[in-house]
């Protein structure tokens, strides 16, 4: 029939009704949109399969360190360990609520546990004085000083500080980019996009045609136009792969999580026989700065009585483990450094089914033939000629503009735990608001979700990401608060609403 009623296929003869034409573009809307899903998940699985399994890794090092200290410190430490459990498994505690993005400063909490054990050894060492919780308070401010844990206080610090830093900003960078994918995946067709995307792959079936693919640069011109603004996460995506591979990296060298988490129990135990071994030594200074506490009329035993044999903690290297979880990872992260720019051909060559670019007797746009157009380049700023879809290029989606501000958020603190700088986290069920941690793995691709844990510490603040030069070496540690995040929010926005 004449295809004078028909509003986006071709006027010439045609086998489609009014209704039959507004079905066909309905179905190609939603077939395409079902694509970009696809697509957009199978990137989810490998993100967050990659999280799962060095959190399985971490938090089992972490669990097997424990057990350790539990199995062997009643033998070697009898009393000074089974009088102060609670002391320990604080410290365990405060590790797990740290790489699980609570707002704990890691330093603060090895220190509050180094001078809790402190104080509690020290009563149990000198049983025959009666010691107050002011005499300790001076005690504890002449500890610096004085050593008594030996070196392995600040050593471990360091080192746990750094390889915790890169654990947590590792596993939470796998988890935005899994989030960033979800809601750039759902983010909607325009009105232009949906008529080309149906000319595109329907219009042929009007015409008789329905054999005919689409000539492959047509379909070029079309996806590239309708997705020109998920092309422009590009750059920030590959500076986010990029981190992600160099922290990998510093993890399983400089900061090797399997060396320093896994010998936790070891250092502690190192320390704790440090006390042991000069208690005579550094109980006389601080009696001697603090002063003789009296002597207490409860009687005293010691708790060397509680000692039994010489036991020999060891720890079970997994640095086979972490080297083949990282060389998973990096190879996968490779691969995905380009997924948006490269989106448009896999869509053309995989999902529409496209003819092979030198084709002449392929659909289009308006009859069996060549495409003689040239193809786009990508993002939205390239679509200005674009002569398939009509692309406002002076309104950017605001959706897709806040997921690109999340990568930027997220490289900048890969890029300081690169350089062992720590950058306050919200809890990461809140901090990721724009990202939405919480929603980045599918339960049916990572069971596990984030804990949310109380903070008392003063609000979160974020790290800017540099707008040029955003190599990983040179990101910035500076922070600034979260309001003016807020503040360069809004200001985005009234701007979008001056372009249009």
């Amino acid at each position: 029939i004449l295809g004078e009623h028909l509003r986006i296929c071709p006027q010439g003869y045609t086998c489609c009704t009014s209704e039959m034409e507004e079905n066909f573009a309905n179905k190609s809307r939603s077939e395409f949109e079902a694509m970009m899903k696809e697509a957009g998940r199978s990137v989810q699985t490998i993100l967050t399969a990659q999280y799962r399994s060095f959190d399985s890794y971490f938090q089992d090092l972490l669990n097997k360190s424990e057990k350790a200290l539990y199995d062997a410190f009643p033998s070697l430490h009898g009393e000074l360990y089974t009088q102060n459990m609670k002391v320990f498994k604080d410290l365990y505690s405060e590790l797990r609520r740290y790489y699980r993005g609570s707002n704990i400063n890691l330093e603060e909490a090895l220190n509050e546990f180094w001078t809790r054990l402190l104080e509690r050894l020290f009563k149990l060492m000198n049983p025959q004085y009666h010691i107050t919780d002011e005499y300790l308070d001076c005690m504890v401010k002449h500890a610096e000083q004085h050593k008594p844990f030996g070196e392995v206080p600040r050593d471990l610090k360091v080192k746990a500080t750094r390889a915790f830093i890169a654990a947590r900003s590792y596993a939470q960078g796998f988890l935005v980019g899994s989030d960033v994918v979800k809601k750039v995946s759902q983010v909607s067709l325009s009105h232009e996009c949906t008529r080309a995307i149906m000319k595109l792959m329907y219009c042929p079936h009007c015409r008789g045609m329905s054999s005919v693919k689409p000539c492959n640069n047509y379909c070029l011109n079309v996806v590239k136009g309708c997705l020109a603004n998920q092309a422009d996460l590009n750059t920030e995506w590959k500076y986010l792969m990029d981190s992600l591979v160099i922290v990998a990296d510093r993890i399983d060298g400089p900061y090797n999580v399997d060396t320093v988490i896994g010998t936790i129990h070891m250092r502690i135990s190192e320390a704790i026989s440090n006390l042991q071994e000069n208690k005579d030594s550094i109980t006389a200074k601080v009696f001697q700065g603090c002063g003789n506490p009296k002597i207490s009329t409860k009687g005293s035993s010691s708790e060397d009585k509680k000692r039994r044999g010489k036991v020999i903690l060891e720890a079970k290297s997994s640095a086979l483990a972490l080297e083949m979880l990282v060389l998973d990872a990096k190879g996968n992260l490779t691969a995905l450094k380009s997924y948006w720019v490269t989106l448009p051909s896999v869509l053309c060559s995989k999902k529409v089914m496209a003819s092979s670019a030198a084709d002449d007797k392929c659909w289009n746009g308006m009859t069996k033939g060549s495409y003689l157009p040239e193809v786009m380049g990508d993002g939205l700023a390239n679509q200005i000629n674009n002569p398939e879809v009509e692309v406002d290029i002076t309104k950017p989606d605001m959706t897709i503009r806040q997921q690109i501000m999340q990568l930027k958020i997220m490289t900048n603190r890969l890029g300081n735990a690169n350089i062992g700088n720590d950058v306050d986290f919200q809890d990461a069920s809140d901090d990721m608001s724009g990202s939405g941690s919480g929603d980045s793995c599918p339960d049916d691709v990572c069971g596990k979700r984030l804990s949310k844990s109380p903070s008392t510490r003063q609000p979160e603040t974020h790290a800017i990401p540099k707008q040029s030069g955003h190599g990983i070496s040179g990101a910035s540690s500076r922070s600034l608060p979260s309001a003016f995040l807020l503040f360069l929010s809004v200001a985005f926005i009234a701007t979008q609403h001056l372009w249009r």
